[in-house]
């Protein structure tokens, strides 16, 4: 499903290995309004100092993505050579440079292939079409085993609104955002700050509950362009609260359909497990314990395992750093209750639980009994096949 006034292109352009695509355009008719959140890490890519500068016009009209290399601990030649990919677009597409956002991900320390790109660039424009969604999807992946596309459409003033998603990411995972990117391509229109803060809002509920292995990338970020093609009433501070609401709505429906298969292409998962905190004294309690459960190596084994194992979940809790009482603790695999009062129910319920462990998709539900604070984590598994995964990556 297309996006009116926006197309796009994906080519295969050497940056690290042949024959596979790896360099990608998104390219609207007209500026687009445009918004991004971006990594947390200290740590910033050159294209992610690149964006955050360019962005505080809020406005983009191209989006040059490409995989094989992060460009991140590159220094001023890194910098230099992102500049001069931008350019490149920039002019064979004859807009203003600063109107280029530009995103990497791949191995960290390595200086981009600029020959790949000079070789390159002119074939990707020439591509561009309205139907290549899905093959810039499949150019930003590096240990994905999917590419990840979302499409949405919804109704505002009586225009019909579409909104298309892409992202990658698998390993790398724990936002404040995660090594994930994500384009949401919209024909709304809308205002900046009305974007802005949807997808503040979205990506805090959707991309910044996820992880995969707890750590957070040099590169993570998540763009949305909104090009006006859908001629709806603008959705601005003086629009009706129900169509701000339908539109915020239906992004963060995008973005969290796009998080859910980034945890179930987890490196290496086989399990999609949902941690959920209730009974905490705030909200803000409920994630970090969540959280910290999710991050755990010895539950996400355990999970990997089929091991009904609640201690391990009890123990992460505890060194959360939020108080709770532990005899009130209760534990539950989806409807199956495991521990009541900090105490185990036997083997009986460890037998019933097990049985859920060995489903694709559970939650694990915690019930502290302090309070009407509830949170819920995504998480997967830690399989061996993770540790291989990622003791290859460079190789």
């Amino acid at each position: 499903m297309g996006v009116k006034g926006f197309s796009t292109s994906a080519v295969a352009a050497g940056i690290r290995y042949a024959d596979r695509l790896d360099l990608g355009l998104i390219f609207s008719d007209t500026p687009a309004v445009t918004a991004g959140v971006f990594t947390t890490n200290q740590v910033k890519a050159a294209p992610v100092l690149i964006d955050v500068e360019r962005l505080k016009q809020g406005r983009a009209q191209a989006i040059l993505v490409n995989s094989g290399c992060a460009n991140a601990c590159t220094g001023e030649q890194g910098m230099d050579n992102a500049r001069h990919a931008s350019m490149l677009v920039s002019q064979a597409l004859n807009i203003q440079d600063v109107l280029v956002q530009l995103a990497s991900t791949g191995v960290i320390g390595e200086q981009l292939n600029v020959a790949a790109f000079e070789n390159s660039i002119n074939q990707l424009v020439a591509a561009l079409s309205p139907e290549n969604f899905e093959q810039v999807a499949q150019a930003i992946m590096t240990t994905d085993t999917v590419p990840k596309t979302v499409y949405r459409t919804i109704s505002i003033g009586g225009k019909d609104v579409n909104l298309a998603g892409m992202a990658k990411g698998s390993g790398m995972i724990m936002p404040n955002m995660a090594t994930m990117l994500a384009f949401v391509l919209t024909d709304v229109q809308i205002s900046f700050p009305e974007l802005h803060a949807a997808l503040v809002s979205g990506v805090s509920r959707t991309f910044n509950r996820i992880t995969v292995d707890g750590d957070t990338s040099t590169n993570d970020m998540a763009l949305v362009m909104a090009n006006g093609c859908a001629d709806n009433p603008w959705i601005d501070e003086d629009a009706p609260p129900q169509d701000r609401q339908l539109f915020r709505d239906a992004l963060e429906e995008v973005l969290r359909e796009l998080a859910l298969m980034i945890v179930a292409d987890g490196e290496g998962a086989t399990k999609t497990v949902t941690i959920r905190v209730c009974g905490a004294k705030e909200n803000e309690e409920a994630e970090r314990l969540a959280r910290t459960v999710a991050n755990s190596n010895l539950v996400k084994t355990a999970f990997f395992g089929e091991d009904a194992n609640w201690g391990r979940i009890i123990a992460a809790m505890g060194r959360s750093g939020v108080r709770f009482n532990p005899d009130k603790v209760d534990i539950a695999f989806n409807n199956v209750l495991l521990v009541k009062n900090g105490q185990g129910l036997g083997k009986e319920a460890e037998t019933a639980a097990t049985r859920v462990l060995k489903e694709k998709n559970f939650a694990v539900c915690i019930d502290l009994k302090d309070g009407a604070g509830c949170e819920e984590i995504h998480t997967c598994d830690f399989s061996i096949d993770y540790v291989k995964i990622n003791a290859n990556y460079r190789t």
